[in-house]
């Protein structure tokens, strides 16, 4: 059986393309399978729209409906756990995620022996150039510091066995990345590539400012490697005080103290407090992260479960 799951927020115009589309391909595959539409507390009439497919087909659609807006990751934790398939996909429901893959996805887990088959985009047609040119830095700087690789361009979609699945759900933190928890249980794993495919209808809820946000959670979620830069920063300034002082005393011994003006000293006091308010905020960073783990809130609330 397969199970896909489909986080949705403010899709009131994917969601039954979303199904013709998928549908027709997995029928074609022969296979026994189930929807599950995580509504995301949509401002927009998404969850009527889940509901008439459920209504429609209720042997094949489940619908979660969250009490609130809890983030992607939440709708993503949320239909993995609810899903009951021996092979589980996650998609988006904009169809930039091609179900045409779904078959090649099999054939390769058969053929490979993989325990996951992923997917990534080869090129960003259609985005703004801005933000592609820092998705490709993100990458960059997490796959430079972190201990696991995130492939760069990797998307959500991918083919996983339950038991891929079921070690996924081990992992209870409460600020969750995906790509990098993917990457970090480790197994087998095989990458599809495809371009990049825009969206069916609708405008993306990820502004620049939301992506910012989710790859510094990303990096604080996989890496310690700013408080070491903060640490190693912090030591190479000290040294070179320390080196300064010095310089500073043996003039003065030996040439006596000339007067110096006060704008370098201003400026010196200001570099050193901007270096430190930095370091502040990288531990206020994780701080603030561990104080939400101990909290052990749920990741998401349920409203109401349709199936």
């Amino acid at each position: 059986m397969l199970s896909i799951v489909v986080p949705c927020y403010n899709e009131k115009e994917t969601v039954s393309l979303f199904y013709e589309a998928t549908s027709q391909v997995v029928e074609k595959m022969g296979m026994k399978y189930e929807i599950i539409f995580v509504n995301d507390g949509s401002k927009d009439s998404t969850l009527e729209e889940c509901l008439k497919l459920y209504e429609a087909h209720k042997d094949i659609v489940k619908v979660i409906d969250f009490s609130r807006n809890f983030g992607k990751e939440g709708g993503l934790l949320a239909g993995l756990e609810y899903a009951k398939g021996d092979y589980i996909t996650v998609m988006d429901a904009d169809l930039q995620d091609p179900p045409s893959f779904l078959p090649v996805m099999f054939k390769t887990m058969e053929d490979k022996g993989v325990d996951i088959v992923g997917t990534r985009r080869i090129s960003r047609k259609g985005e703004p150039p801005i933000r592609s040119f820092f998705a490709r830095q993100f990458y960059k700087l997490i796959n430079k510091f972190s201990d696991v690789e995130i492939v760069d361009g990797a998307r959500d979609y991918r083919l996983m066995t339950r038991q891929v699945v079921d070690e996924i759900l081990r992992l209870k933190e409460y600020h969750r990345f995906s790509k990098g928890i993917f990457s970090w249980v480790g197994f087998k794993t095989e990458y599809l590539e495809y371009e990049n495919v825009e969206r069916v209808a609708g405008e993306t809820s990820w502004s620049f400012w939301k992506l910012l946000v989710y790859a510094i959670e990303g990096i604080i979620a996989f890496t310690v490697a700013p408080l070491r830069i903060a640490t190693f920063f912090g030591l190479f300034i000290s040294f070179f005080a320390f080196a300064s002082m010095i310089f500073v005393m043996v003039r003065a011994a030996l040439f006596g103290d000339p007067v110096s003006g006060w704008p370098s000293m201003v400026t010196i006091m200001l570099f050193l407090g901007g270096i430190q308010l930095i370091a502040l905020g990288i531990i206020g960073e994780y701080l603030s992260k561990t104080y939400m783990e101990v909290k052990r809130r749920p990741n998401y609330i349920v409203r109401k479960i349709y199936e």
